[in-house]
């Protein structure tokens, strides 16, 4: 894994293998882009793997994140044109992989959403509870961390390593930047004319024991909007289902591209 230095910027997990797809991985809130480290494996059979990476002191709008990885994007286009690209946006990078591919579109040919965060206003507990942050003293917002990680993810389901890493990646984000990022998310929007415009294929991850967010019941919702989408319930994941162990992105993308292939 290459290090992530002071701008954004994508991560090569793996060497680059330029004669497979691109796969491009837009990170939760904690923005490292390191936690995509359990899948890289069996997807680097397939595909040619970016991660993207956010500064921890990075407070850009959702427009100028979306314009600076739009042109991280271009680059990799203009040095391997026509392959396709794949672009997998979790949680928060949910959120932004749906910005990206509802305002240009031809950028992409295929989406992938794991309990994206557009529902973050839809858990009052979540969405109110992300106003306290900014009023916690510094070791408090430290040890709050520490106690929202079985809301983050089911840690038994987990390796222990897999547990420090989501661990190491919140505690990476600091204290005026958790503010702004869940500020970024209850200002996101969703617009119901745009997601019916959307005429790439779409595959949407929903964890049905997901205790941050209400990841199944608003996957639905972008399910009936979304022209060009196949859902896959994790009945017994939570949140940061990438990192569970019985959890296979690849063959979960296998899946989903058979269903595409027979229907």
């Amino acid at each position: 894994m290459e290090v992530a230095s002071g701008k954004i910027n994508f991560l090569r997990p793996i060497p680059s293998q330029p004669e497979l797809p691109l796969f491009i991985f837009l990170p939760g809130m904690d923005g490292t882009g390191k936690l995509l480290r359990s899948q890289t494996s069996k997807l680097s059979t397939t595909f040619d793997i970016r991660c993207l990476s956010i500064p921890e002191n990075d407070l850009s709008t959702w427009d100028r994140l979306s314009e600076r990885t739009i042109n991280l994007i271009k680059i990799e286009q203009e040095a391997k044109p026509k392959r396709p690209i794949y672009l997998c946006g979790e949680s928060f990078g949910g959120c932004l992989a749906l910005k990206i591919a509802l305002n240009f579109p031809k950028l992409l040919d295929k989406l992938i959403l794991v309990n994206p965060a557009t529902s973050f206003t839809q858990e009052p507990l979540v969405k109110y509870g992300s106003y306290l942050t900014q009023y916690l003293p510094t070791f408090l917002y430290q040890l709050s961390v520490t106690g929202t990680l079985p809301f983050l993810g089911a840690l038994g389901r987990m390796k222990k390593e897999e547990r420090l890493a989501l661990l190491e990646a919140m505690e990476s984000v600091s204290q005026k930047t958790a503010i702004w990022r869940f500020e970024l998310m209850r200002s996101f929007q969703l617009n119901e004319d745009q997601l019916k415009g959307l005429k790439q294929p779409v595959l949407v991850i929903a964890s049905a024991a997901d205790r941050l967010l209400p990841s199944l019941s608003h996957a639905k919702l972008l399910v009936k909007y979304l022209p060009k989408v196949e859902m896959i319930i994790l009945p017994h994941s939570g949140h940061a289902c990438l990192l569970e162990t019985d959890v296979d992105l690849f063959e979960i993308i296998h899946q989903w591209e058979s269903l595409m292939d027979n229907g």
